[in-house]
């Protein structure tokens, strides 16, 4: 393994030379796989009923499993397709964990491409408040709104902006503000080798500037008493707690607080700022040697004392809909709240409560896409299929994952479903795999034409 000079130096200064030879050796350990439950869709306890391969639990994460990626593929399991788990490694599972959101909070995920931190926060509110999940660049913002979809988070803003526009926007309005920074990518050098040539081209020094921009731009977006996450995966000092120290030098009201501990967490380090305020040790390093995930740095801070602030989930006033998406709702066992819904052109959204107005916002999605309304009738969107439950929609064909159907299904192929149908009643039809939704199709002659959407299906190895 040929680690830059420089990187080797500053290592050994922080770890001691003993300690460094401890995570050099490392690298001939094999990687660890890590697979999340979407607790929005089923509980861990009911997952690992069904969970087709063996599990390991990750013992800081309430959520995490570890599984072995030499002998399984979770992602070509139809239960991937039903967004029942995202896979990631075991040590990025831990800032999404750490902050504490709750359903109803105001939640922002400043760089939040492809989502592995955006679904876990948006599983946390439970469908209620709302998560803006941004990032600047567009075709990554692209996948960050596939996998919010996929969990079935629909109360969901997905923003691609530089963070500073947003500020106007959103000033303290988030109750709980997660910043996953760009970074020179140091604890995932054993994962990824190519992460070492990246490093040569942009290191700490690079990083450093874009970090401290972004980090004093998502406290003027945090509401006093609000919590901010910030965390890298890498293990500079000037990317970690020196970026600490330099938030709480503009803006005083911050304090660091304490999060929960595992014994492998490694306690910050206060002797590499100027400070040397001992409360930086409050803030966690994971390192690969002493733990089984990736390097990592998690601080968890708290702005200044204030009133909580709660959104009102009163309905507003109620709208006229068109009738053909009335029958469409009239199908579903839920309460929908008829102001929320927002008809642009021909796509009709079910919007989060208490948004501002976003005009000049580049967005991809603002709130559920319910669907399209076209020529006197309502096609329902895949989005909306993965964020109800089998029991909040009439008609239903519910496949085991042992049928060959649900593969065909996810490939687009129609389907002969006459023994699933019992009345001939067509229209749409909610597909499951073993209860959970995969998506829509529409009923005609016991035979199935599938609406699974195309840019998902299953691709085959």
């Amino acid at each position: 393994m040929n680690l830059p000079k420089t990187f080797e130096e500053e290592m050994t200064a922080l770890l001691g030379a003993e300690d460094y030879k401890r995570y050099t050796d490392c690298f001939e350990e094999r990687r660890h796989y890590g697979l999340r439950v979407n607790t929005a869709k089923i509980s861990v306890e009911e997952f690992l009923k069904i969970a087709p391969w063996p599990l390991e639990r990750v013992p800081w994460i309430r959520n995490g499993f570890y599984y072995d990626g030499d002998k399984v593929q979770p992602a070509k399991h139809p239960y991937y397709f039903a967004g029942l788990y995202y896979l990631q490694e075991p040590s990025a599972m831990t800032p999404a964990d750490r902050l504490p959101v709750e359903p109803g909070d105001r939640v922002l995920d400043v760089c939040a491409a492809p989502g592995g931190k955006a679904t876990e926060l948006g599983a946390k509110l439970q469908g209620k408040g709302v998560l803006a999940a941004n990032d600047l660049s567009s075709s990554r913002a692209k996948g960050l709104l596939k996998n919010l979809e996929l969990f079935g988070i629909g109360n969901v803003l997905v923003l691609s902006e530089e963070p500073g526009k947003l500020v106007p926007y959103f000033r303290e309005y988030f109750d709980k503000i997660l910043i996953d920074a760009p970074c020179s990518g140091e604890g995932m050098f054993r994962k990824d080798r190519k992460m070492i040539r990246a490093w040569e081209e942009h290191g700490p020094e690079y990083f450093s500037k874009i970090q401290r921009s972004i980090v004093t731009q998502a406290a003027q977006m945090l509401r006093p008493g609000g919590m901010l996450l910030y965390s890298t995966c890498t293990f500079s000092p000037l990317e970690n707690e020196q970026a600490i120290e330099y938030l709480l030098e503009q803006y005083p009201e911050f304090e660091i607080c304490e999060m929960e501990g595992y014994d492998g967490f490694s306690a910050g380090m206060p002797e590499v700022t100027a400070q040397k305020d001992e409360n930086l040790k409050k803030t966690v390093r994971i390192f690969p040697h002493r733990m089984k995930g990736e390097g990592h740095f998690i601080a968890l801070l708290k702005k200044g004392e204030g009133i909580s602030v709660h959104i009102d989930s009163g309905k507003g006033k109620t709208k006229r809909i068109p009738q053909e998406l009335e029958e469409f709702l009239a199908l579903a066992a839920r309460d929908f709240d008829l102001s929320r819904i927002e008809i642009r052109g021909e796509k009709v959204y079910y919007m989060p409560e208490g948004i501002p107005d976003l005009k000049g916002v580049r967005f991809l999605r603002t709130g559920l896409l319910m669907g399209e309304l076209k020529k006197k009738r309502f096609e329902p969107s895949q989005a909306l299929a993965m964020n109800l439950k089998k029991e909040e929609y009439r008609y239903i064909l519910d496949l085991p994952a042992s049928d060959e159907r649900v593969i065909r299904y996810l490939k687009g192929e129609t389907l002969d479903v006459e023994d699933l149908v019992s009345s001939k009643e067509k229209g749409w039809y909610l597909v499951c795999v073993d209860g959970y939704p995969l998506g829509f199709g529409k009923l005609g002659n016991q035979t199935l034409k599938n609406k699974y959407l195309p840019g998902w299906r299953w691709q085959s190895l």
